[in-house]
């Protein structure tokens, strides 16, 4: 295993398959390759079914035990399923981030491939608001869940980012995954540093401390001490990198982006490897590079930011449904 200089062993690979998304989510810090308004044929700038194949069997060495296929959206790419049965012989542990607006047609094809799971974004289950923030219809993200959920691709995901236009949808949210067996909902603080619009931001801590005072119960995870909230029996999970040196101390992950460039850390751009053109050998040292490479973002990176003081927050407000 690939240890960093801070103890972190790398046991995860997030793999961009395309900057191109038939979305246009208000919040995305990535302007792509263009819209597409249909799933298509790999672009020139993508990496080959068998280029991720071969960095996948790589990372295997490394004792990299899971692999997540994100996008721009993945499904925009015809040959998914390809990628993900050529993915599985190396890893057997993979999942996709989707949009999940072509999941209902694709499912089936992608759990046959060999596909685990899921985690589809949905930020509001109210269509006219679903279309002011991600640009894109309703109906076939919630057709995608339901089918995913059918043929078995549990549990389902749903990622809901956390900011002034989407925090006021939580509780019926909430509702939504207490009612469906195999739904967990994920809530995704808003990262400004990604996009700027600090004043999107919403208080993290005070949305906890509404979740636990109205869970059933609240579970502690072992990786960064994230707090599980129950609702009905149904998971609900707040990720909260922002200004949070604990969840960088305790990130396992690297990246590879659509052109085939390793990279340590989400937030930054300014530590990417090619493996384009490397032979085995080559590609083998650009991962032992990235690691070594990697710094906790908050904390080592960037020093100076602002503490968090959960004790001070006050829950939120909703208005009474």
């Amino acid at each position: 295993m690939l240890v960093d200089a801070f103890g972190r062993g790398v046991t995860d690979i997030r793999v961009s398959v395309t900057k191109r998304c038939n979305f246009g989510c208000i919040y995305c810090h990535d302007e792509g390759l263009g819209p597409v308004l249909k799933p298509r044929m790999p672009h020139e700038d993508e990496m080959s079914v068998e280029e991720i194949q071969r960095l996948l069997r790589i990372a295997r060495e490394f004792e990299i035990r899971s692999v997540k296929f994100t996008g721009g959206e993945p499904l925009i790419r015809l040959d998914m399923e390809d990628i993900i049965d050529r993915a599985v012989r190396q890893i057997p542990d993979v999942s996709m981030t989707t949009n999940g607006s072509m999941l209902g047609k694709r499912a089936e094809g992608l759990r046959s491939a060999g596909l685990k799971r899921v985690n589809v974004s949905i930020d509001s289950l109210d269509p006219a608001a679903f279309q002011e923030i991600r640009k894109g219809p309703l109906a076939p993200v919630l057709r995608g869940i339901e089918e995913a959920l059918r043929v078995g691709l549990k549990p389902v995901k749903l990622n809901m980012v956390v900011f002034k236009q989407t925090v006021q949808h939580i509780p019926e949210m909430i509702d939504f995954i207490s009612d469906g067996d195999g739904l967990k909902l994920q809530l995704i603080q808003f990262m400004p540093e990604l996009v700027g619009q600090q004043d999107w931001m919403v208080d993290i801590d005070s949305l906890k401390k509404w979740l636990e005072a109205r869970a059933d119960k609240v579970l502690i995870r072992e990786m960064h001490h994230r707090r599980i909230y129950l609702f009905n029996g149904a998971e609900v999970e707040v990720v909260d990198p922002v200004y949070n040196a604990e969840f960088c101390m305790n990130c396992h992950r690297i990246r590879v982006t659509h052109a085939g460039e390793l990279k340590g850390c989400l937030n930054r751009n300014d530590d990417l490897i090619p493996t384009r053109g490397l032979d085995d050998e080559g590609v083998r040292d650009a991962f032992r590079r990235v690691v070594a490479n990697r710094v906790p973002f908050y904390g080592a990176y960037v020093k100076e930011y602002p503490r968090r003081d959960p004790s001070h927050a006050v829950p939120l407000e909703f208005p009474a449904a």
